[in-house]
């Protein structure tokens, strides 16, 4: 199976269409993994497929932006060298739930009503704790 994700790097896109594929192309690959990367993960009791795809499209969309093909291709290559690392089972599983599971701004939440019991150390305590 490495053997598949260990594609030749191609040469650059000659125009914005041809990355614009590529993306997609690179969408396709990743969501193809995903059954594999659960099986490696052990990921079925904290996420679904539909969640883990969702967070794949979410992680391309945050650079929809981009419109120079060499930075779009520098992107992509990014992220087949994650996805390569993801199937070598080069990650743990608490690296995996950590970035594609719960996200890079952790769990959320709900300190509005919890605070009203605090000391200011405490709380301070807790705002210095919780990255």
């Amino acid at each position: 199976m490495a053997a598949i994700w260990r594609a030749k790097v191609p040469p650059n896109s000659a125009n914005l269409e041809e990355a614009r594929k590529r993306v997609f192309d690179f969408f396709k690959l990743a969501c193809r993994a995903l059954p594999t990367v659960m099986d490696i993960y052990n990921l079925d009791d904290v996420a679904t497929i539909s969640q883990l795809r969702s967070t794949i499209a979410s992680q391309i969309r945050k650079n929809s932006h981009v419109k120079d093909p060499k930075v779009i291709d520098m992107l992509i290559f990014k992220g087949m060298e994650e996805l390569e690392n993801i199937v070598e089972h080069s990650k743990q599983r608490h690296h995996m739930i950590g970035q594609y599971v719960v996200g890079h701004h952790g769990l959320v939440q709900e300190l509005g009503t919890k605070e009203q019991g605090f000391s200011p150390f405490l709380k301070n305590f807790y705002k210095s704790n919780y990255f």
